[in-house]
């Protein structure tokens, strides 16, 4: 009696792995757009999460933005009308806060930083202006989204 022993064949074997070449081809570039739309997302995420709490701030405190010299403290502690904050809520600080903390942020020069400042500098990742509340991350203009559009344009 003589067994016969089932294997794919050598073709059988070509034909998978051309097919799954393929597949590779077409899926890889798919998956590093959606990696680069997720940034892109979340960048403008973060950015529509401290333009709401910088609102809601100025809401709270008869209009006054909160300063650059104090921004992390007045976002993620308690503040009272004047802007004065403190670590705990208190009748004297009855506000906020408005964040749990500062993102950071995960492209250019800056990525990995949270940082928020009037000006460029190391550890600033965002560029705030106290006069009008805006915000903007800080990316130079030269590096833009899957779009075309300028980061530092949000």
């Amino acid at each position: 009696m003589h067994r016969r022993t089932r294997a794919f064949s050598l073709v059988e074997l070509v034909i998978v792995v051309t097919i799954l070449g393929i597949i590779a081809a077409i899926a890889v570039p798919r998956m590093s757009r959606g990696a680069k739309g997720a940034a892109d997302s979340k960048i403008k995420a973060d950015l529509a999460i401290m333009r709401s709490a910088i609102n809601m701030y100025a809401a709270e405190h008869d209009g006054a933005f909160p300063t650059a010299a104090k921004f992390v403290e007045q976002m993620t502690t308690y503040t009272n009308l004047a802007g004065g904050d403190n670590a705990t809520a208190a009748t004297t600080h009855p506000f906020g806060p408005y964040l749990e903390a500062i993102p950071t942020i995960r492209i250019g020069a800056q990525a990995g930083n949270n940082g928020v400042a009037a000006a460029d500098a190391a550890g600033v990742a965002w560029l705030y202006t106290e006069a009008t509340g805006v915000i903007k991350a800080n990316v130079a203009g030269t590096i833009k989204d899957g779009s075309g559009v300028a980061y530092s344009d949000y």
